[in-house]
């Protein structure tokens, strides 16, 4: 299969890249990096890079920020950060990228675990995280042409444990290679409306 993944020289993308790669052409894109590049809150960017890419069996989406910060003193504008990047970043590839993917290939977005697991100062990603979630099983019952879509909700991977020191106490933190793992089971196997979860 040829496969665009989104955000692919992130830590997440780079866990879905290396174990996708291993049976699939992958094509990557990012904001500065990869064979294409795209801005996924810009609409005109998006169709720009679609437009250069062609036909794919499958895209995979694992971009997207959020706003960490204490809920008593965020701010609507905060809040709309995440909304506008992780959520509508990721929703734009799906929606304008229909028609770039092959009858019976996918979609597989990214969210993340604080909807069910959550944090302190991490209401804006356990809100878009879920709105992912219900979004993807929301469009599955009404994909044209065969197309599946889920999402892989990872939790902290190993890599990124630094990162966010302090952020996620006594959350065990995954292996890339698990994540990995629930990328090829959303593009290689049969599921769709369904939120993968890792740890």
């Amino acid at each position: 299969m040829r496969i665009l993944i989104v955000g692919a020289s992130g830590t997440v993308g780079q866990a879905a890249a290396t174990e996708l790669s291993r049976r699939h052409e992958i094509v990557r894109a990012g904001r500065t990096s990869g064979d294409l590049t795209v801005d996924v809150m810009n609409e005109e960017s998006v169709k720009a890079m679609y437009a250069r890419l062609g036909k794919v069996d499958a895209i995979v989406t694992c971009v997207g920020h959020v706003h960490f910060g204490p809920i008593a003193t965020m701010t609507p504008e905060q809040f709309r950060k995440g909304l506008n990047d992780k959520l509508m970043g990721q929703v734009n590839l799906v929606l304008l990228g229909m028609d770039n993917v092959n009858d019976n290939g996918s979609f597989t977005l990214t969210s993340g675990v604080l909807d069910r697991d959550p944090v302190r100062a991490g209401a804006n990603a356990a809100a878009v995280n879920g709105a992912l979630g219900a979004f993807v099983k929301g469009a599955a019952i009404e994909m044209p042409r065969g197309i599946r879509i889920n999402a892989v909700s990872p939790g902290l991977l190993e890599d990124s444990v630094v990162k966010y020191d302090g952020f996620f106490p006594g959350h065990e933190p995954v292996s890339a290679a698990r994540v990995g793992l629930a990328y090829a089971k959303s593009v290689d196997g049969a599921i769709t409306g369904q939120v993968i979860c890792v740890g």
